[in-house]
């Protein structure tokens, strides 16, 4: 009776590990290396024409017009957010469309859509930043320690 219990669990076993192969999403790296390449690609050319468009036919000096450029994306980012076509683009385009300050932004604003129904405290105030807090806060925290390693190096006179 011991033998019949073992080989069903080897055949539940085979059956599930069959399942999972059929249930899991194969991804090439190679595809998913190109599409995040080509909308990368295209966020920033999109981000070339407006300062060249700023600078050019506006007047703008660099550092003004990579300002309005900065500003331009966001909100064109935001806004796709709102129209849910952003997660699209970000489920196709993978870290092409998350690396660039375009993902950044929809990463604010997405909890920011989806938790607003709890209100403005309870809802956008404490879950704005579910995924972009992290983010900040070792972004900042690594500045600050690298900050006090380059002010020692400084002190000693290494740098």
């Amino acid at each position: 009776m011991a033998q019949e219990t073992m080989e069903q669990k080897e055949k539940k076993n085979q059956e599930y590990n069959e399942y999972v192969k059929q249930v899991t999403p194969t991804h090439s790296l190679p595809a998913n290396m190109a599409k995040a390449f080509v909308l990368g690609g295209i966020i920033c050319l999109i981000g070339q024409f407006i300062l060249n468009v700023a600078v050019n036919n506006f007047g703008l000096d660099k550092e003004t017009a990579g300002s309005w450029c900065s500003m331009i994306l966001i909100l064109t980012s935001v806004l796709l957010t709102g129209f849910n076509i952003y997660p699209s683009l970000a489920n196709w385009g993978g870290a092409g469309a998350l690396v660039p300050i375009t993902g950044f932004a929809n990463s604010v604003a997405a909890p920011a859509i989806e938790f607003q129904k709890e209100g403005q405290v309870f809802g956008i105030g404490c879950k704005i930043f579910t995924i972009a807090g992290p983010v900040i806060l070792y972004g900042i925290f690594t500045s600050w320690v690298l900050g006090l390693i380059y002010w020692i190096l400084k002190m000693f006179g290494i740098c």
